[in-house]
């Protein structure tokens, strides 16, 4: 019987696996460039990291998460976010001893058992920043605009930020019972998870994808109105950053996000083309997880960028270069020739490509043109009687003669 991949999980083949490496190669470019640096934190961590970072109540801990017990006893999960695993590697290494700013990003998989969509898998893909010790609102502004400015280096166009500020703690509470006491109020037309969630988390009714919820939730109290000094004020600052920096955004008072250690600023940017689930990257900031996870009390704040969604919106051009040289050697001799200076000229950074089977000349040549080389060399028995290969120009149609002792040396130039 024909094994087949796992529901919600996918292959990712040639030539899509060259978007995917242009994507990262990109965000590496570009984050280091804003003086981030890179992390690799496990994919399996102890299942109590997350049902503390992320909320008992919300449904990634309750229904999304990959967790078992392994031989040891010990219930661990597959990460289904990236936020908590860094912050667990920042406690455990003690990273704020020598300096308690640190900006960090990440790239790689995480999973969560949810219903396969348009753009979500059970195994999906972020490119994650976090930056860490600073709680000035100029880096929330400064978080935005290093989000902003990746989907556009990369090609993204027709996406807008939408902010909101869910307070602290203290002006939360008073908002969550106004908002638990509306909810109330409607609790037979709310569907079976907002009538749990009305008592355990109110904000997770936000969340809900039902339509009947989302009218209702379209009336509910908004936390913009019960926000303290601080929060206020901070806020404030925050649009006026972005507006120093010309970042257009647009206000969404009802946006929340979807695990419960964010306070004050969250953020979203949504794109269309992408129906119900359009968020292409989402974050915010989160003052007391480190705290909450055994490390000091330092802020922090941060995004994630889903590369799935991101993906569907990506323009197809343009896509990484093919070899710059495909060498048609004509005989069995010729190739061991060719096999060896293949070797050579992409040790030397030439990207070269030669067939292996001992094709005809116009099979060759149908290869070459399907990986989108741009010059072929053709070495047959003629030339290596005269010396000298022919050098095919794919792109201009041209043709000239090199001599094949010069060979090695014109590629490493041309390259």
């Amino acid at each position: 019987m024909e094994i087949k991949v796992i529901k919600g999980f996918k292959d990712i083949l040639p030539p899509e696996t060259k978007r995917w490496r242009m994507l990262e190669e990109s965000a590496r470019e570009i984050l280091e460039g804003f003086g981030c640096s890179e992390i690799r934190v496990p994919i399996l961590e102890k299942a109590e990291l997350f049902s503390r970072s992320i909320g008992e109540e919300t449904d990634i801990v309750g229904k999304e998460m990959y967790s078992f017990e392994d031989r040891s006893g010990d219930v661990v999960t597959m990460r289904p976010e990236a936020t908590a695993s860094i912050v667990r590697a920042y406690i455990e290494h003690k990273m704020y001893a020598a300096d308690p700013i640190a900006k960090l990003y990440s790239i790689g998989p995480m999973f969560r058992h949810e219903r396969p969509a348009k753009g979500r898998f059970r195994q999906f893909h972020q490119i994650n920043v976090e930056v860490f010790g600073i709680s000035h609102p100029m880096i929330d502004a400064e978080v935005m605009t290093i989000l902003m400015h990746y989907l556009s280096i990369v090609g993204i166009t027709g996406y807008t930020l939408q902010i909101n500020s869910l307070g602290c703690p203290r002006c939360r509470l008073p908002y969550k019972e106004s908002l638990r006491a509306f909810l109330s109020d409607h609790l037979p037309r709310l569907c079976e998870d907002c009538r749990r969630r009305t008592e355990q988390n109110p904000l997770r009714t936000f969340d809900c994808k039902i339509q009947g919820c989302q009218d209702i939730m379209s009336k509910a109290p908004i936390v913009s109105d019960y926000l303290c000094t601080e929060c206020t004020e901070h806020f404030a600052a925050v649009r006026s950053y972005l507006d120093d920096l010309e970042i257009a955004y647009e206000l969404n008072p009802r946006m929340v996000r979807g695990l419960d250690y964010y306070t004050k600023t969250a953020f979203e940017v949504v794109a269309g083309g992408l129906g119900a689930q359009n968020t292409v990257g989402a974050g915010g900031r989160y003052d007391h997880l480190v705290a909450e996870l055994g490390g000091p009390d330092i802020p922090g704040i941060g995004f994630a960028i889903g590369m799935e969604r991101l993906l569907l919106i990506l323009p197809h051009e343009p896509l990484p270069r093919g070899p710059l040289l495909f060498i048609a050697a004509l005989g069995e001799g010729l190739q061991r020739e060719a096999f060896s200076l293949s070797y050579k000229l992409n040790r030397a950074g030439v990207r070269t490509m030669i067939d292996y089977e001992g094709r005809s000349l116009k099979a060759q040549m149908r290869r070459a043109d399907k990986f989108g080389a741009r010059y072929v060399l053709i070495i047959g028995e003629d030339e290596q009687r005269t010396g000298k290969a022919i050098l095919r120009d794919m792109q201009e149609g041209k043709q000239e003669e090199i001599p094949i002792p010069s060979i090695f040396e014109e590629m490493v130039r041309r390259r």
